[in-house]
């Protein structure tokens, strides 16, 4: 599970997602009344506690959820690369503030005090995320394991399974929660999608001193107007045994998200075949001319 290149380059936005779930899990999550966190019908309907609906979207309330938290929205981060920054903003609004409403509404339904309250953290933000992945990331590897099929994204879904149900019923609601918020995103409500901040907003992200340095991937190639990768690039590999040719499936998985077929090529020798990680190479390429 390595979400394409490394770091945070050009995922500015990812990045503070990840940093903030980390600081507000140390200074309000791992405390004895951490489960107090979390949405609760009280809270929402009788107290209207304000701070409760943010540290609610942002601080896990253990160590093993903060871990599996911040692993998956560190992995999502290939999202901000392919739809810009940008518009990646205004996901990670919407998919918040559209899964605190619906788990507000599910509180308010259900009135079951067992449910109060829910577990925190940005379950919203991670849980929609797995749309576009199940959409849009292709199966790059397959294999068995005691007879059973999986892939190399099994393990991404495995990962959201556990913290699915890392607290039982109470993570369950802001987890499908999360996942109604993507697919709302995904089929356009409201013409969300067309939305995306200016980049003077975005450039916040990037100018601000965060704990990682958002140091540029050297191996990333450029494209001429063509789109292509140039030749030089393979000049600067000298020395480097040549591989053999991408298979037609991995050439073709990358000409079905819109390259062509000599950058996919040229991409797959560069990444040792690996659909995902040739993916984000032209992906990089692509937003390194706009």
């Amino acid at each position: 599970m390595n979400g394409g290149l490394p770091g945070f380059h050009n995922a500015p936005a990812s990045r503070a997602e990840v940093v903030s779930a980390a600081l507000f899990s140390v200074l309000f999550g791992f405390r004895s009344r951490s489960l107090d966190l979390g949405l609760s019908y009280q809270c929402v309907f009788e107290k209207l506690s304000i701070w409760r609906l943010i540290t609610s979207s942002f601080a896990f309330s253990s160590t093993p959820e903060l871990i599996f938290g911040a692993a998956l929205l560190y992995y999502f981060r290939v999202f901000e690369r392919q739809i810009g920054s940008n518009k990646y903003a205004v996901f990670i609004a919407f998919s918040t503030m559209v899964s605190v409403l619906l788990q507000t509404l599910a509180l308010g339904y259900m009135k079951d005090p067992s449910l109060n309250p829910l577990a925190s953290g940005p379950y919203g933000l991670i849980f929609a995320s797995y749309v576009p992945f199940f959409f849009d990331i292709p199966i790059s590897m397959r294999f068995r394991v005691f007879g059973l099929s999986l892939s190399d994204k099994s393990f991404v879904y495995l990962a959201g399974l556990q913290l699915l149900f890392s607290s039982g019923r109470h993570s369950v609601v802001p987890g499908l929660s999360g996942i109604l918020a993507g697919l709302l995103y995904r089929l356009n409500t409201f013409g969300i999608r067309r939305l995306k901040l200016p980049d003077f907003a975005t450039s916040l992200f990037s100018r601000l001193p965060w704990p990682f340095s958002n140091n540029p991937y050297q191996g990333l190639p450029t494209t001429e107007n063509d789109g292509s990768i140039p030749a030089r690039q393979a000049h600067q590999n000298e020395g480097v045994p040549d591989i053999q040719d991408p298979t037609e499936s991995s050439i073709a998985a990358l000409v079905s998200m819109g390259f062509d077929r000599s950058s996919a090529i040229q991409a797959l020798a560069l990444t040792n075949y690996d659909v995902n990680l040739a993916s984000n190479i032209l992906l990089e390429a692509q937003a390194l001319q706009q």
